[in-house]
């Protein structure tokens, strides 16, 4: 008996910056695909990417999930198909 053996491709997260965030750190490219089961993973293939930028998005950004703002929790899950958006922080004084 022969067995075939598949795998279901895995959707990607998309990952949307603001347009100032781009210019600043992409080279103006706003949007992006990657691989990841969570959050951490996500600031990891950006990081691979654009190297340095990982600790930027976990210093200077908040995290919104399917349009949902979270705490910063880089356990946080993203499923397949989930937009991921990094918003830059402001701060006050």
């Amino acid at each position: 008996m022969q067995f075939e053996v598949t795998s279901t491709p895995v959707k990607a997260v998309k990952v949307t910056f603001t347009a100032g965030f781009s210019r600043r750190y992409t080279g103006n490219i706003r949007e992006f695909e990657v691989q990841a089961k969570n959050i951490r993973g996500v600031i990891r293939a950006m990081n691979d990417l654009y190297p340095g930028l990982g600790e930027t998005l976990e210093e200077e950004t908040s995290i919104a999930i399917d349009g949902v703002i979270h705490e910063v929790d880089y356990t946080q899950a993203v499923k397949p198909g989930s937009e991921v958006f990094f918003i830059p922080r402001i701060e006050g004084g």
